[in-house]
């Protein structure tokens, strides 16, 4: 008899417990996950929400301490909408709501007009002081509806990365950048405020124990550092002033991990005012969408593929009279000069094209190839961002002497700039090839946030041919370029320009005036922390990419090491 009681009373107190749990869980998303949303509800009380309204997940950039900083958000107001029938005093009306809110005067007037429309709206985004307001008024015809319209707290920061949500028809959606790549998971699905409280429950239950975090709707926390990015954009700001290129953007990536963690380009855009800008194209994220022949900064991949084939050292010397002829014909040095007998050393310190093609035959044409493909060059990156374009190699796939020379300095094949720093990523990765993103995790409404998980990075380079590459590397930023003037006394640096010819579209060759300025470099040589890749269309007014992007690029350095605290290492 007494078992059966102590039975019993288990029973109800594991009931009464799952009972508390459950109601205690309740309250959360009723005071905390939504409060917001019944308060704002309430102020309303009878008047409508717009039709064309969502719920939207935040995009978040991330701090280096891990605080997160709003860059995509909801935010909440009113639309000021009348019953033209209703109008008796179209004036009077339209004097009293226009001392409250700015209202075109012209689209008032031409919507009072309608008297057989039901409903005209006339003002947007006015917020709850202005509402607050208008409602005391009590104008006949005049309606508050409730809206929600998507709102970006750093303007033109990280546009490109970020992107901007428009309509698809009559519908929001994610249209470039973040907003449209993660558009699933930010797109709220909404049962409005209720809903079964054991479903609500379960569902966050799924998501988070889900094995896919992205698969379920929540808020996008990104790698992105707004100090940093602030920081990149003034640098390419500098550049757009001074050498009016096309295009100039830059990308700062942590290249153990992959996370992008300053992406920009110029022209840029507000996102807030994405309807203003006449042209489209700047709305393109030229570091993913677009694929440049880029020069000279293919060389270290070059010698470190020939190194690590084991063809080549760097002191490995060739006899550089200044051109070779392959397939009948002529590929010269950048300035046709020889330097006779040189190594490898100085192939990068001089970027001399005939020594990156002398590496190429020392390896053989095959297996140059392997090693580009395997480096990602010609594919996707993967990155989270839509129109990813893949590069093109198809001058090395067809195995002519002149394309694979051409290849070896950066000519005839053409890859995007995120292409490009991942696979430069490789030699400050012990070899690795690791997996570019911005988005790190996804946060459900019950504030738990869950990481993205990311494949295995593969192997490409051994460990001691990289970190000979960086010696390499380190030695072209201390004594060769601009003659050792950006050298620091503390700091290793491993760098190399780029300055290669812009291709006439159709096979044409290359224009004599046009080209493409780059630059890469990563810190500390042998212990990076940051890689970080510039690039600039048709600058004006030097021929080289030591004089345009070589002072941005350490300007952007030496913020990276104070801000971070890196540690000398030397």
């Amino acid at each position: 008899m007494k078992s059966r009681f102590v039975l019993r009373a288990r029973i109800l107190s594991g009931i009464f417990i799952l009972a508390a749990v459950l109601l205690v869980t309740r309250l959360y998303f009723l005071q905390i996950v939504k409060g917001e949303q019944y308060a704002r509800d309430a102020m309303g009380q009878y008047i409508a929400q717009a039709p064309d309204t969502e719920e939207r997940g935040d995009i978040f950039f991330r701090e280096k301490d891990g605080t997160r900083v709003a860059a995509a958000v909801m935010q909440t107001g009113w639309r000021i909408a009348i019953k033209p029938e209703f109008i008796a005093d179209a004036v009077g009306t339209y004097m009293k709501l226009n001392a409250i809110t700015p209202i075109d005067e012209e689209r008032f007037t031409e919507a009072a007009q309608k008297k057989t429309d039901p409903y005209e709206e006339v003002a947007f985004k006015v917020n709850d002081s202005s509402a607050a307001e208008i409602r005391m008024l009590k104008l006949p015809g005049v309606l508050l509806v409730q809206d929600k319209w998507r709102y970006y707290p750093g303007g033109t920061l990280a546009a490109h990365a970020i992107g901007f949500v428009g309509y698809q028809g009559d519908r929001k959606v994610g249209v470039y950048g973040l907003e449209r790549y993660w558009q699933d998971t930010l797109a709220k699905k909404s049962d409005g405020l209720f809903v079964n409280p054991f479903a609500e429950i379960f569902a966050n239950l799924e998501a988070i124990l889900s094995t896919d975090p992205a698969s379920h709707s929540g808020d996008v926390i990104t790698s992105i550092e707004p100090a940093v990015e602030q920081r990149l954009e003034a640098a390419l700001d500098g550049v757009m002033s001074k050498y009016s290129p096309k295009i100039v953007g830059g990308i700062v990536m942590d290249p153990r991990t992959g996370d992008i963690i300053a992406l920009g380009a110029r022209p840029t855009f507000n996102p807030n005012t994405y309807n203003t800008v006449s042209n489209p194209i700047i709305y393109k994220n030229s570091a993913v969408e677009n694929i440049y022949e880029m020069g000279s900064i293919m060389k270290p991949l070059t010698i470190a593929t020939a190194i690590d084939a084991g063809a080549i050292t760097p002191s490995t010397t060739y006899n550089d009279r200044g051109f070779i002829m392959k397939s009948g014909k002529r590929i010269s040095n950048f300035d046709n000069k020889g330097r006779g007998v040189v190594d490898m050393q100085e192939v990068l310190n001089q970027s001399l094209n005939t020594g990156a093609a002398y590496a190429v035959d020392a390896m053989g044409h095959e297996q140059f190839s392997k090693y580009v493909h395997e480096l990602g060059l010609g594919e996707e990156s993967g990155i989270d961002f839509q129109n990813e374009a893949a590069g093109f190699l198809q001058a090395i796939e067809k195995g002519s002497e002149v394309d694979y020379a051409s290849a070896s300095f950066g000519q005839g094949i053409a890859v995007s700039p995120i292409e490009m720093i991942r696979a430069l990523s490789v030699l400050a990765n012990r070899g690795a090839l690791p997996h570019p993103h911005v988005v790190n995790s996804v946060r459900y409404d019950s504030g738990i946030a869950r990481d993205i998980s990311f494949p295995t990075q593969k192997q490409i380079l051994k460990p001691e041919t990289v970190e000979t590459v960086a010696t390499m590397l380190t030695t072209v930023f201390d004594k060769a370029l601009m003659d050792g003037e950006l050298k620091q006394e503390h700091y290793s640096i491993a760098a190399k320009t780029g300055t290669a010819q812009i291709a006439i579209p159709g096979g044409g060759g290359y224009y004599e005036d046009r080209y493409l300025h780059s630059f890469f470099g990563f810190f500390p040589s042998h212990d990076p922390k940051f890689i970080v890749f510039l690039y600039a269309i048709e600058p004006r007014g030097e021929l080289y990419a030591s004089r345009t992007l070589a002072r941005p690029f350490l300007d952007i350095a030496k913020f990276l090491i104070n801000y971070y605290n890196v540690p000398p290492d030397r």
